[in-house]
């Protein structure tokens, strides 16, 4: 990936979906702590979805919130993130769900890349 400076206040990579741009300012682009979460949380998703779907667990819906713990001292490192899974679904328990969620946590390269440093909790809630 190449990052080029853009507008004097952002840096801007071309990714196969389209520009993105980061900037430590909302009003330029989106800032390099919600880069990390999205990703942390839009991968463990992602490999959670899998599973689901080769489990052959049928699902309407899964909606994951993220909160987000920083230092209050500069330089404000995220040091946890907690990921609240909400599955609609049938013909499966929450437990299963849960089995499935934690064999997704240890499956998905971004959680795994940052668990060392950062505190991932996971929790669910299975709406049926």
């Amino acid at each position: 990936m190449k990052f080029t400076i853009h507008n004097d206040e952002a840096f801007e990579t071309e990714a196969p979906f389209g520009p993105l741009v980061i900037s430590g300012n909302d009003e330029f682009g989106y800032r390099p702590y919600q880069l990390l979460v999205s990703s942390i949380a839009g991968c463990s998703a992602s490999v959670f979805r899998k599973i689901l779907r080769k489990r052959r667990v049928e699902f309407e819906d899964i909606v994951v919130e993220a909160e987000v713990t920083r230092n209050d001292n500069p330089p404000s490192e995220v040091q946890a993130v907690h990921l609240h899974f909400t599955v609609a679904a049938r013909g499966v328990s929450e437990e299963q769900l849960q089995k499935m969620l934690h064999v997704a946590s240890k499956n998905c390269p971004i959680v795994q890349s940052v668990n060392q440093s950062i505190e991932i909790k996971e929790t669910l809630t299975l709406r049926t």
